[in-house]
């Protein structure tokens, strides 16, 4: 049974006041809270066996190592990767998704073309952009329509026998939009090439099958799944891991080093130089254990509940308008005609409302929609429907000040 008011109970910051009003958190698009029940992890990391991992003989290095090893095994059964060396951690998306890109440079070509979604992010345009400026290859791009859908006629146009690699989020971090990415994986195979896909913004919501899917690299963050912030995860199919080559260069990489020749770790380590962020890693685990005692079906049906309601009660308000309408998750980005979006933005922090504002690092998303950005609330599912009728209430008291 999903009792809101116990979830709530487990996120301590929901208790705080801004400006003197209840904290109303609407920004699960650019990080979650985070539980009770990982905090409680970190503080004992801290307190009680900080160490060093892999390296060390000592009781707290190996008690280390056991709990950053059994977190790696955790997140690889949630994303049912076949091995638990398939799931390398990482600093997070962005982190994941350059490590790729960086060892494709080496194998890519002039001429060859890459395909990447109009709904993208900054962090998975940005990095394919860097490495056919490296390598000649060409970047193409599906493009999206009024409803911040996918046009994936144009897609099959775009693919063919020069078509090495296909990039597209899971989700939409601006509209929200959930993309069908089983659709685009299986269309890109045909043609031999290799997918990876942004799942920074589906995994606080849907819970991925990478072998169902048959995805090739898929990323993801903690910190967008009640995790701590500077972990992530990148997985791939272990014959495209090995393919690749390592993208730093240091301690734990490796397996032997001499001046004249050095020889590199295995998986995961040949892609995990230096020390890791062990805590973190750690508190990874514990916040994929939290959500999945929940139930991800729990989560979608609660959000989805919030979602309709936070729709139907902001298209009442004139002269508001809601970007993105296709298929989606629980994200509203919209604006009031008019009104700059960061100016919305402010007063409703003055209520303690807590919104993003701006292109959220989607601006290609923004150039087709000619606007400056928008007012984007991303709901969690330990929001409530008061919290939405709050929000309402904030919106239009802004839109008359503005006015």
């Amino acid at each position: 049974m999903f009792d809101i008011n116990t979830i709530r109970e487990d996120f301590p910051i929901l208790k705080r006041k801004v400006h003197g009003k209840p904290l109303i958190y609407f920004d699960n698009g650019a990080t979650s809270q985070t539980p009770t029940q990982v905090i409680d992890t970190i503080v004992d990391y801290y307190t009680n066996y900080n160490a060093n991992i892999h390296r060390g003989v000592h009781t707290l290095s190996q008690e280390a190592t056991d709990k950053y090893e059994e977190a790696r095994i955790k997140i690889q059964k949630h994303f049912n990767a076949k091995h638990s060396y398939e799931i390398i951690l990482t600093a997070g998306t962005t982190e994941s998704v350059n490590i790729v890109a960086s060892g494709f440079s080496s194998i890519l070509k002039e001429g060859d073309e890459v395909i990447v979604s109009a709904l993208e992010h900054h962090s998975n345009i940005v990095p394919w952009q860097m490495m056919c400026e490296k390598t000649g290859a060409v970047l193409k791009v599906i493009p999206m329509d009024d409803q911040g859908a996918l046009q994936m006629d144009v897609f099959d146009q775009l693919l063919s026998n020069k078509t090495k690699l296909v990039f597209c989020n899971h989700v939409s971090n601006a509209l929200g939009t959930i993309n069908p990415i089983e659709t685009i994986i299986h269309k890109a195979h045909k043609f031999g090439a290799y997918v990876l896909i942004d799942g920074a913004q589906a995994c606080p919501h849907i819970k991925p099958d990478v072998q169902e899917l048959d995805v090739d690299f898929y990323v993801a963050s903690a910190h967008k799944m009640c995790g701590p912030t500077g972990v992530g995860i990148l997985y791939g199919k272990q014959e495209l891991l090995e393919l690749l080559p390592p993208y730093q260069g240091g301690g734990e990489m490796i397996e032997t080093v001499t001046f004249e020749k050095t020889t590199y770790a295995g998986l995961p380590h040949k892609f995990e130089a230096g020390t890791p962020n062990i805590c973190g890693g750690i508190a990874f685990g514990a916040a994929v254990d939290y959500m999945n005692a929940i139930g991800f079906d729990i989560i979608q049906q609660r959000e989805n509940e919030l979602l309709a309601y936070a729709t139907e009660a902001l298209s009442q308000i004139e002269g508001l308008k809601i970007y993105g309408t296709a298929h989606k998750t629980s994200v509203i980005s919209f604006n009031i005609e008019g009104i700059h979006p960061y100016d919305i933005g402010s007063i409703l922090d003055k209520l303690g409302i807590a919104v993003r504002t701006g292109h959220h690092c989607a601006q290609p998303i923004m150039d087709y929609f000619k606007i400056p950005g928008t007012v984007r609330a991303s709901l969690s599912f330990y929001n409530t429907t008061e919290e939405i009728d709050t929000l309402v209430a904030a919106v239009k008291k802004a839109k008359m000040m503005l006015s």
